[in-house]
């Protein structure tokens, strides 16, 4: 079935909206939930919609394989996964990043995020879970703010190198990131380490900075690190957050 043969489709639900922002704002309160399953009347409270509402766009997501059901509660559904794996900020970005995530996740205990700007934020679109897990969850699809580490390195660091957050946002908790540039030079992503405050952070910041440069090296070539030789060792100079 087209999605233009689904009842409804082209309509709107309410003043303003449209079935299409619904059904969409109803995915959006299920990502929210995150692992947890919800059911019809709060996913209708958040998101503003009539009860009968939401349960019809519930069964059209449903029968999509957008969300799926057990026991009348929701979740996301395997197609929106599939959908959403497709989806690529920059050509080639996640492939080249998976080694050098994990490498540096291997050498360094931490937690390896990388971010790409959307919206005027960070947007995580891979990570790897490192000690601080239980304390700092790391998850694809998750935003934050610009004002952190990883966010400042994304926009590019006035003087260049690795930016630092000591406990800045977090108490025990600190981080250091540098810009990941396109072959153009444009930083079009940022790669970050987060550790338990009292590491010491300009090792972390050179195993950060060898990773985004192995990313780097990865979309010049137009092939992923895993079939790059060896480069030599990267020289920079670790910045303070401003």
């Amino acid at each position: 079935m087209k999605h233009a043969d689904m009842p409804g489709a082209g309509t709107t639900d309410g003043p303003g909206r449209s079935v299409l922002e619904g059904a969409f704002a109803l995915l959006e309160a299920l990502r929210r939930h995150g692992d947890d399953a919800a059911g019809v009347t709060e996913l209708a409270r958040a998101c503003g919609v009539p009860k009968g509402t939401a349960h019809r766009l519930l069964d059209q997501l449903v029968a999509v394989g957008a969300v799926e059901r057990r026991d009348r509660r929701y979740r996301v559904g395997p197609q929106l996964y599939r959908l959403g794996l497709a989806w690529e900020p920059h050509p080639g970005l996640r492939t080249a990043a998976r080694l050098p995530m994990h490498r540096l996740r291997s050498l360094t205990g931490a937690s390896v995020v990388l971010v790409v700007m959307r919206e005027d934020q960070a947007l995580t679109v891979s990570s790897v879970p490192g000690a601080l897990e239980a304390v700092v969850p790391v998850r694809d699809g998750v935003a934050f703010r610009l004002d952190t580490a990883a966010g400042e390195a994304l926009r590019g660091p006035r003087r260049g190198g690795a930016v630092f957050d000591r406990e800045d946002v977090m108490a025990g908790v600190c981080c250091a990131a540098v810009p990941v540039r396109a072959p153009d030079g444009r930083a079009i992503a940022a790669i970050a380490g987060v550790v338990r405050a009292g590491q010491r952070l300009e090792p972390l910041a050179a195993a950060v900075a060898e990773a985004g440069a192995a990313l780097a090296r990865g979309l010049a070539r137009g092939v992923s690190p895993v079939r790059a030789a060896a480069p030599p060792a990267v020289m920079f100079r670790p910045v303070e957050r401003a």
